[in-house]
């Protein structure tokens, strides 16, 4: 039989190869982080019909005669350029900018994938839409050790962050110079005890011939010192002021007449808080905001590198597993090394280019439609062989 017959046969099998390549991006235009891939295209084994002569004195050489068999698929190539960023709004929609993939886990299996529609469940662990739970290093008192194992980000939603004990407290503004012998300025704080509970610290200071006398009280214990007046406008304190052990900062106040301005705040202490909300830092770090105030660490999100992340496997649901070819996976945190940042309220979208992927389906077809001629025409010659013998 005619080789240009199988040699059609193999250019029909791998056109149609890439129209299913080109349909499949063209079919993920609009999923979330999908890769684009690329259909590359190798000659077969070619039939020796001449070998190679060596030159000779009287002779010149001559070269191999080789007659093709075909084409055949060398392989189908994942683009991982990055997508364009496509804002959702939704604080759990992650982006990656960069490179890294997230760390899922489902059914035991460990997947890799840049598609970050994320949400919690109910039991408060990030989880992708197809029930896949985000891996990371989850905070211990606010504290986070990266290197160690990765396990779920959980939202602690019951968390209570603890009571601050008040420690420091300040006084600043202004504390008229012009005010009479006798004058009394009251200023109150709210302070903390390592409980939670609260108190009234009451800061009470007197005008005096040489400057100000400051008292200070909290229902349990007292402390008093004094505020001396050079006449410029420049308040000295006689000493510190310590009251049930928080230490009230007078070195701001100044004496300026016509003012009264004198504002009392602590520096620390909180009582318990309930977490209420939380943030996403480009290093993938989650941050409860509590009801007192307070922010604390909860979690980091891992992110993933490969050698050659050309050589992971597609697992289905925009998720990847790891290959002998593709090397080991090395963790990391976001903006680390070679590893993107992170970017919430934002989702990656699809990298596949549509003018492309048109004008492949047009090369795929005239290709397909070239090879088919092939092998009408070896029909062709086949038949007038035929028609030899009437």
């Amino acid at each position: 039989m005619l080789r240009s017959l199988y040699s059609g046969i193999s250019g029909l099998r791998s056109h149609q190869t890439m129209l299913d390549v080109t349909g499949n991006n063209i079919a993920n235009v609009n999923t979330t982080a999908f890769k684009a891939s690329a259909t590359q295209f190798q000659d077969t084994l070619s039939q020796m019909s001449q070998g190679a002569g060596g030159p000779q004195a009287q002779v010149g050489g001559t070269n191999p005669a080789q007659i093709g068999l075909g084409v055949q698929v060398a392989g189908i190539s994942t683009n991982f350029a990055q997508g364009s960023a496509q804002s959702t709004g939704r604080s759990t929609d992650i982006m990656i900018s960069g490179d890294g993939f997230f760390v899922t886990r489902l059914g035991g299996e460990t997947l890799y994938t840049r598609a970050g529609a994320f949400d919690f469940d109910a039991q408060g662990r990030l989880v992708a839409p197809d029930g896949a739970i985000v891996q990371g290093w989850t905070a211990v008192n606010g504290k986070i050790t990266e290197g160690g194992a990765v396990g779920p980000i959980t939202l602690p939603l019951q968390s209570v962050i603890a009571a601050v004990a008040t420690t420091a407290a300040s006084v600043v503004g202004n504390l008229p110079s012009d005010a009479a012998v006798g004058t009394s300025i009251v200023r109150d704080v709210t302070v903390f005890d390592a409980a939670g509970a609260s108190r009234t610290l009451s800061l009470s200071f007197t005008r005096t011939a040489a400057g100000w006398g400051v008292a200070g009280s909290d229902g349990v214990a007292a402390g008093a010192t004094t505020l001396a007046d050079n006449g410029t406008g420049t308040l000295t304190p006689g000493g510190p002021l310590l009251v049930n052990g928080i230490a009230v900062d007078l070195a701001a106040l100044t004496g300026y007449a016509g003012l009264t301005t004198a504002t009392a705040t602590r520096d620390n202490g909180s009582d318990a808080g309930t977490l209420k909300s939380y943030t996403l830092g480009k290093d993938g770090t989650l941050v409860g905001l509590f009801s007192n105030g307070g922010q604390e660490a909860i979690g980091r999100i891992a992110l993933a590198t490969f050698v050659n992340p050309g050589g992971l496997e597609k697992a289905g649901a925009s998720g990847y597993r790891s290959t002998f070819n593709s090397g080991t996976a090395e963790l990391g945190a976001p903006g680390e090394g070679s590893l993107g940042s992170l970017a919430g309220g934002a989702l990656e979208m699809s990298n596949v280019d549509l003018s492309q992927e048109f004008t492949n389906l047009i090369v795929a077809q005239r290709g397909f439609q070239a090879n088919a001629r092939i092998i009408t025409t070896s029909d062709e010659v086949l038949q007038e062989l035929t028609n030899l013998k009437r």
